[in-house]
């Protein structure tokens, strides 16, 4: 005999009455709390998250830039923050913060184009020197028994000739890197302008949403740590990757080395990107004897300097895994391009800000993210 439903409630308010396994038979699938499976919420985010990618890769002429931009506002903002207590008018600080920014942007700028346009004057003079290196290298193949149809396959690009228009084109597509770099100047003025008033905009929301502050402000602080501390031990290993290149004699050694402080932003691998050029360089000019001088010389000063010293400094201000540094590398090159694999870091946090600091339900994914075991210190 089945209860009737009571008249007094109307169908949809009746009390949830729960059964047993027992009485069930079977137990009730997971839901999440809107009340629906786990299973479809997840089908849903993921799909969610792969129209956000496809229109971030979209976008990415716009985005890059504007992340670039931002990194570098906090990264300056406590500049900015020291001027206006010593007693500088704000529109002062701002002003001088713009000035310092732009100068410093578009110094590198042009040290990079003159660097790049003597490397294309200086190459030509080692077309003897390649056709040897080709020469030996067509013997070495021989020797291994590989037959003349595929060695000439295999050396047939292989000319001077195709290196330096391999260096026109990264001239040619300078103009591209300027118009990006007019852009982050235009952005950098008003989020400058901004950011002198956000500590106010983030106290008051704070009573409201003390987590999203939280989570907001842990993510400037890292990314701050991590982009100051990154800097500073890339012009480090610039200068000493410029002197010994001087000192052997490779040409072009401040390109280098510029070359060395860029892809210092580049986790794990970035040092093999710097590396590559001016070995080759090396090889062209010295023989392998002098290749394998500067492949030491970058080894042990990149090993020494990035992985043992520079992340006593950073300490746990970043946080995360070796693994989801390398994969997050990989995914934001592919978003963004080379912006991408500089920013892979900061762009990290943020979104583990976003999406995982904010919520403290989600400490489980922090568990899974951070580079330790043991919980981090709880912060006020």
């Amino acid at each position: 005999m089945t209860a009737s439903p009571d008249p007094a409630f109307p169908e949809e308010d009746q009390p949830a009455i729960a059964e047993s396994p027992s009485t069930s038979g079977t137990a009730r699938p997971p839901r999440s709390p809107g009340g629906m499976p786990r299973g479809l919420v997840l089908l849903l985010g993921v799909a969610a998250s792969v129209v956000a990618v496809a229109g971030i890769r979209a976008a990415a002429w716009l985005i890059g830039p504007a992340l670039l931009a931002l990194m570098i506002v906090i990264a300056a903002h406590p500049v900015q923050r020291w001027l206006r207590q010593r007693g500088w008018p704000g529109w002062v600080a701002t002003l001088a913060l713009i000035l310092v920014i732009n100068a410093g942007l578009l110094a590198l700028v042009v040290v990079l184009l003159v660097s790049i346009g003597q490397l294309a004057t200086v190459l030509p003079q080692y077309t003897a020197q390649f056709n040897a290196l080709v020469a030996s290298v067509e013997k070495v193949l021989a020797g291994l028994g590989i037959g003349p149809a595929q060695i000439q396959a295999a050396t047939s690009s292989a000319s001077i000739s195709s290196v330096i228009g391999a260096v026109g084109g990264v001239l040619s597509s300078l103009g591209g890197v300027l118009a990006v770099i007019v852009l982050v100047l235009a952005l950098l003025l008003f989020f400058i302008a901004d950011a002198a008033t956000f500590g106010q905009r983030l106290d008051s929301i704070a009573v409201e949403r003390p987590d999203a502050v939280r989570a907001l402000a842990g993510f400037a602080s890292g990314t701050r740590s991590y982009l100051v501390v990154t800097t500073v031990f890339g012009f480090i290993v610039a200068v000493l990757d410029g002197i010994a290149l001087g000192i052997m004699g490779v040409p072009l050694a401040i390109l280098w080395a510029i070359l060395a402080f860029i892809t210092n932003y580049i986790p794990n691998i970035g040092f093999v990107f710097g590396l590559v050029p001016p070995a080759l360089l090396a090889l062209l000019t010295g023989g392998w004897p002098l290749l394998v001088a500067v492949v030491v010389v970058y080894c042990v000063l990149n090993l020494v300097i990035q992985s043992l010293i520079q992340p006593r400094f950073i300490g746990n201000s970043v946080g995360l895994s070796a693994t989801v540094t390398f994969v997050a590398l990989l995914f934001w090159a592919w978003v963004l391009g080379p912006l991408g694999a500089l920013l892979a870091i900061p762009l990290t946090l943020l979104v583990k800000a976003l999406l995982v600091d904010v919520d403290p339900r989600a400490r489980w994914a922090d568990a899974l993210l951070r580079s330790t075991a043991e919980d981090p210190p709880a912060t006020a």
